[in-house]
């Protein structure tokens, strides 16, 4: 096993435990139409959320628009996810850009009560692994939460750049979203018994099968913010061995999901909202720079999410 404290060995065996149970949930955050903070429709809307018992939720990350929130705001997020998870399963609050805004995040995070922190990708520049690492170090050496390492876009680390990130007393983990399959699985091999590993890819399920080969089953579900129905089959049938089940979600619902995410830069996000919205979520728009879908994408997400609603038996209303 890693030398992870015993507070941190804690949170590592929460995290293991809801990675085995459930989806990993990647909450929205709601916006009112002027483009402000919408707290009291992110607290409904979380609530309904945390009701289809994810394994762990991880507020103000990609999905949540973490780059679109002043430190005020997601304050009063990660309070509100925190407050509204009671312990249930662990909060991991997103954080990023460079080290000292990253470290100004995880402080925030840290005095809002989540129990660990997800580290997105820096912003702009590139950088060597030596700095990647020292990255991490900076953080870890400010803050008391254990920290995730995200690898995508810019960041990517090799195996001696896991190795050492991996000798931070707590940093306990990689969420991966290159999806190079040979990298990943030469990383796996280079960490140490009890580092985990998530499958950050976009619309995760897609590659689900794939990442479980090289030994990372568990995921994000950006699904999960809008049909907690789908994401938790989808789950169900991959936990069980159920290919069938899993290739008709893949084939019907998840496939059509992408093909449609893919036409327009930010959809990633921006259908996601919409297709919670379409169910009566109280979610609001997206922030600039992400734009809604057009009258046209949304007629066909309207096909998609009912068609993939109707293979799980489950109704489009949730309001």
């Amino acid at each position: 096993m890693t030398g992870f404290s015993a507070d941190v060995e804690g949170v590592v065996q929460r995290l293991r435990d809801g990675m085995a149970s459930g989806v990993l949930s990647f909450p929205l955050t709601s916006f009112r139409e002027d483009g402000e903070l919408d707290l009291e429709s992110y607290r409904t809307y979380l609530t309904a959320q945390l009701a289809t018992a994810p394994g762990a939720v991880f507020p103000a990350c990609g999905t949540g628009e973490f780059s679109a929130l002043d430190e005020d705001e997601y304050r009063a997020v990660v309070e509100a996810t925190v407050e509204i998870a009671d312990g249930r399963l662990p909060v991991v609050a997103g954080i990023g850009y460079g080290w000292a805004q990253a470290l100004r995040f995880a402080r925030i995070a840290e005095e809002a009560g989540a129990d660990a922190a997800l580290v997105l990708p820096h912003y702009l520049v590139e950088a060597p692994q030596d700095g990647l690492v020292e990255q991490l170090r900076r953080i870890a050496a400010g803050t008391r939460l254990p920290l995730i390492a995200y690898q995508r876009g810019s960041v990517a680390f090799t195996p001696g750049g896991l190795r050492r990130i991996a000798e931070i007393r707590t940093v306990i983990g990689l969420k991966d979203g290159h999806s190079d399959l040979d990298r990943l699985q030469r990383l796996t091999l280079a960490a140490p018994d009890g580092f985990l590993f998530f499958n950050g890819a976009a619309t995760a399920e897609i590659q689900a099968r794939a990442y479980a080969t090289v030994g990372v089953p568990a995921y994000s579900s950006a699904v999960h913010a809008f049909a907690p129905e789908i994401a938790d089959a989808f789950f169900a049938a991959m936990r069980d061995g159920d290919d069938a089940t899993v290739t008709k979600l893949l084939r019907d619902f998840y496939v059509p999901l992408v093909e449609l995410r893919d036409r327009v830069p930010g959809y990633a996000v921006s259908l996601v909202k919409a297709a919670a919205r379409l169910r009566g979520l109280p979610v609001g728009p997206v922030r600039a720079p992400l734009t809604d879908p057009g009258p046209a994408d949304l007629a066909d997400l309207e096909k998609v999410l009912d068609n993939g609603l109707n293979l799980v038996g489950a109704v489009r209303r949730l309001d």
